[in-house]
């Protein structure tokens, strides 16, 4: 399991904490996550994996607010360029 955004015996907090969460998976044609709740020193945050790329990011509870500030160009810049930089297209 990676645990980026973790490090050192927070990162193996995180591991052993995350198997007494309950595991959420949601999919369709397009995609597959594994969403489940970690407890670090810091507090909790959001695990997210994707089991077809072998990716994973945790996200503290700001980082999750902060997607609901954004607007829909940013999520289709962000699937129009997945690994890459994010560059929304502001002229449409």
């Amino acid at each position: 399991m990676s645990t980026e955004g973790l490090s050192g015996a927070a990162a193996a907090d995180a591991v052993a904490a995350a198997a007494d969460e309950p595991v959420i998976e949601l999919g369709n044609e397009f995609a597959e996550v594994r969403i489940r709740k970690v407890r670090t020193r810091n507090g909790a945050r959001l695990l997210i994996s994707s089991p077809r790329s072998g990716r994973e990011v945790s996200l503290c509870p700001l980082e999750l607010e902060a997607l609901t500030w954004q607007t829909e160009e940013v999520f289709s810049a962000m699937i129009g360029n997945p690994y890459g930089p994010l560059e929304v297209d502001r002229d449409g």
